[in-house]
């Protein structure tokens, strides 16, 4: 068996950790499927909880689980202990130890050099300690003190151990994304199983061949110095690119899973006929996020489930008010807190909020131009823009380094950290034209 999984990691590039945790990870599929087919509720839940805890102890052994049930343990005594509070209670205690545990395994480093451990999988695991502990805490509150969000999600009835042990483990949300419960009788789930599948075996396909074209060790080489402004550029845009298909790959696969488990549907379209939609469980929208005209468009796009469940924005934000750049940097921050302890993390993190804030800019000056043509040149400049910011970011986010990181960015004079900077204060200096009301609207007035 060693044998076999040795050849297979070599004939696809991976290490046998990686293969091994991909293995898994697929197996949620199957699984999942008998996750949908078991009856009655406590079942289902002791099923889950037992698959998550297997799949777990395969992908990274015995501590593994052991760091789960530390999370957990936070999680459920601060709701059991303190309900006022317990929201509070579980972000500073599980977040704290998932910090503790970056500090210790300092998993990047690991995973640049084809190792992997349970991090990851803790990292999703902490956001729904978190917000399990967050929306039982909001049910305390009145309706009139209450944002919609906070309504639809609050918890009014303490879970019990096994429903909470079991949501906490479900397979398919554990490894790669938390989803909340279907509402309504579902349609048959099969194409779209399909179709999810058939994208992760395009993605993985396309990152396989990429990859090797790609490395990111050349940041730092002599090679890489000689080239001119426009090829590193044009380097970095091309990893950035190569690394977002492992993750839609990852992705692909956690949609099909949790599709397939009955957790995905999310309604019917307002189209005639009407067509199931399975939005509870995309994590991502590829051509979204390649082709988006906007940065503020990309968290709508990218790891969208967990981005719902990062209660850090709406909480800064004052009811009734909309959030500004401090709001964004703090939730920004705490996102890359969250990925782990490095300086790659930091910068990418940063740099996003300023990517966001200029991109802004931008499109507060289309909309304050009249003229068609205007219009247009602004908004392929916002698109041209967030092309180059967020590739130029996400190096960042690959290598990791405070020196790889700092070799990277200054080889392109900072590019994608000065021009947002430049449009903020531009911003602050030059004030777009206010948008012009059409005859229509002068009339309703």
């Amino acid at each position: 068996m060693d044998l076999d999984m040795s050849s297979m990691a070599a004939a696809l590039g991976l290490s046998i950790p990686v293969l091994r945790f991909l293995l898994c990870f697929v197996a949620t599929i199957p699984i999942s499927l008998i996750w949908r087919i078991i009856p009655r509720t406590l079942p289902k839940h002791i099923y889950s909880a037992f698959t998550g805890v297997l799949l777990c102890y395969l992908s990274f052994g015995v501590s593994s689980n052991l760091h789960f049930l530390v999370s957990i343990s936070i999680g459920y005594l601060s709701m059991l202990v303190c309900r006022p509070k317990c929201g509070v209670i579980a972000f500073l205690g599980a977040f704290g130890y998932l910090i503790g545990c970056h500090v210790y395994y300092m998993s990047g480093d690991a995973w640049k050099e084809g190792g992997i451990d349970a991090t990851g999988a803790l990292m999703v695991l902490t956001l729904k300690v978190i917000s399990c502990a967050i929306n039982y805490q909001d049910g305390l509150l009145k309706d009139e003190d209450l944002r919609e969000a906070q309504k639809k999600n609050r918890l009014l009835k303490m879970p019990s151990l096994i429903e909470y042990v079991g949501f906490c483990l479900c397979c398919g949300s554990h490894f790669a994304g938390p989803l909340w419960s279907p509402s309504e009788k579902q349609p048959s789930p099969w194409g779209a199983v399909a179709r999810a599948l058939l994208q992760a075996a395009i993605c993985m396909a396309l990152y396989l061949y990429l990859v090797p074209l790609f490395p990111l060790t050349i940041f730092t080489t002599p090679v890489y110095g000689e080239w001119g402004f426009f090829k590193k550029l044009s380097y970095q845009y091309m990893c950035g690119f190569t690394a977002r298909w492992k993750y839609y790959f990852i992705w692909s696969i956690s949609e099909a899973s949790i599709i397939i488990s009955g957790f995905g549907f999310s309604g019917w379209s307002s189209t005639s006929p009407p067509k199931p939609k399975w939005d509870r469980a995309k994590n991502v929208e590829i051509i979204g996020v390649e082709l988006a005209t906007s940065a503020v468009q990309i968290p709508l796009v990218w790891n969208i489930q967990v981005s719902t469940w990062l209660h850090v924005y709406e909480r800064l934000v004052q009811k009734g008010k909309k959030g500004g750049f401090f709001q964004l940097l703090a939730t920004q921050t705490v996102s890359a807190i969250w990925h782990g302890l490095y300086p790659g993390y930091i910068f990418f993190f940063v740099q996003s909020a300023l990517m966001i804030a200029g991109s802004k800019v931008i499109y507060r000056w289309q909309q304050g131009v009249s003229a068609n043509s205007l219009k247009t040149i602004l908004t392929l400049a916002n698109f041209a823009y967030t092309l180059l910011v967020l590739n130029y970011s996400a190096v960042g986010f690959m290598v990791l380094s405070l020196h790889e990181t700092v070799a990277a960015y200054g080889s392109v004079y900072y590019i994608g950290t000065v021009i947002p900077i430049i449009l903020l204060l531009l911003d602050i200096v030059v004030k777009p034209p206010r948008p012009t009301k059409s005859k229509a609207q002068k009339k309703v007035q």
